[in-house]
C-alpha cells in the first residue's frame, strides 16, 4: 500500500516529466522541487531537478527527442 504522502510525491513528479518532455522546465523544476519537500530523498525527483537546471541555463535544441545525454558519470 502507497501512502498519501508518497502518492503526492508521485503525482508531483508525474506532472513535472509531462512538462519536462515539452520542454517547459521552469514548470517542471518547480514541481520536482514540490515533491523533495514532501520527500526530501526523492530520487527521481533529485535527478530530474538536476536536469531541469541545466536545461534552463542551456536548452536543448527545438529538434530535441526528450534523449538527455550524461556528461559525467
Amino acid at each position: 500500500m502507497i501512502t498519501e504522502e508518497k502518492r503526492k510525491v508521485l503525482d508531483l513528479f508525474t506532472q513535472g516529466r509531462n512538462l519536462y518532455k515539452l520542454m517547459k522546465f521552469t514548470e517542471a523544476k518547480n514541481c520536482f522541487t514540490q515533491a523533495l519537500k514532501i520527500d526530501a530523498t526523492d530520487g527521481p525527483s533529485i535527478e530530474y531537478l538536476k536536469r531541469c537546471n541545466e536545461f534552463i541555463e542551456s536548452p536543448p535544441g527545438e529538434d530535441w527527442d526528450g534523449i538527455y545525454t550524461m556528461k559525467n558519470k
